[in-house]
């Protein structure tokens, strides 16, 4: 068990994390992808409360009966309610996280910050590996980066707000109401929520798409020939089968 973690230390879920191109395992980037799956879930619940749920705090020991029923002979009551305080404080510290492990992951270096990456390279151990490259990783994570931030803004409008009226030195936007439609959020969770199920249970990757149509259009020159799943080591055990049987024939 002490070797694992001093492999996992070490090489967390890279083939070898000095060759380049860099390689590293999909078994463990889709373990991650699920670990991270609760964050998504999370957001929906807490987005679906914040759209559809009352916008209103009802005190129902001050309920009054009026003696009066509306055109459906239903009760009418006096009440005392207050308009209902939104504190997004949790959610923005859990997408602040999400960003993090987002950006964590597009270089070896900063890979080493990120607890979800030792997790899931600890609980690949054991099982075969899937070597493909770090590149096509990239846009998936990326896309998942511009998601986050989004939601961020839904959270923080006045805070970003703020940022660009400062930066631009005119009133763009206003900062008194989220201008940002609720909707907007909610349905990029729904899709972050998507993209990471797709990727955790089918090993889908939108990430890998978008590479490869890049690829398609000239942006990049090298196409991802890992991603269609080579098994090194057996690669590596036919060369040397056919080694030794040249040496055996000679």
């Amino acid at each position: 068990m002490l070797k694992i973690i001093q492999d996992v230390v070490k090489n967390l879920w890279f083939r070898d994390p000095k060759e380049m191109p860099v390689y590293i395992n999909d078994t463990a980037v889709r373990i991650r992808a699920g670990l991270l799956l609760a964050i998504p879930i999370f957001m929906s619940f807490t987005l679906y409360d914040a759209v559809f749920g009352t916008h209103w705090v009802v005190d129902g020991n001050t309920a009054v009966d009026t003696l009066d029923t509306d055109w459906d002979e239903n009760i009418i009551y006096s009440v005392e309610a207050i308009k209902r305080a939104y504190d997004y404080s949790l959610q923005t510290q859990v997408l602040l996280y999400a960003l993090f492990e987002m950006l964590a992951g597009l270089t070896v270096f900063t890979s080493r910050f990120s607890p979800t990456i030792y997790l899931a390279s600890l609980l690949a151990k054991g099982k075969p590996a899937v070597w493909k490259p770090l590149v096509p990783k990239r846009y998936a994570w990326l896309l998942g980066s511009s998601l986050i931030a989004v939601c961020l803004v839904f959270f923080n409008p006045d805070v970003f707000a703020n940022w660009v009226n400062n930066l631009s030195g005119a009133k763009l936007l206003p900062t008194t109401y989220n201008y940002m439609s609720p909707l907007v959020p909610l349905t990029l969770v729904w899709v972050c929520l998507g993209f990471m199920w797709m990727e955790t249970v089918l090993g889908f990757c939108v990430g890998c798409k978008i590479h490869s149509l890049l690829v398609r259009l000239g942006v990049h020159k090298e196409a991802c020939e890992a991603c269609n799943n080579i098994d090194w080591d057996a690669l590596a055990r036919k060369k040397q089968e056919r080694l030794v049987q040249e040496g055996g024939n000679s």
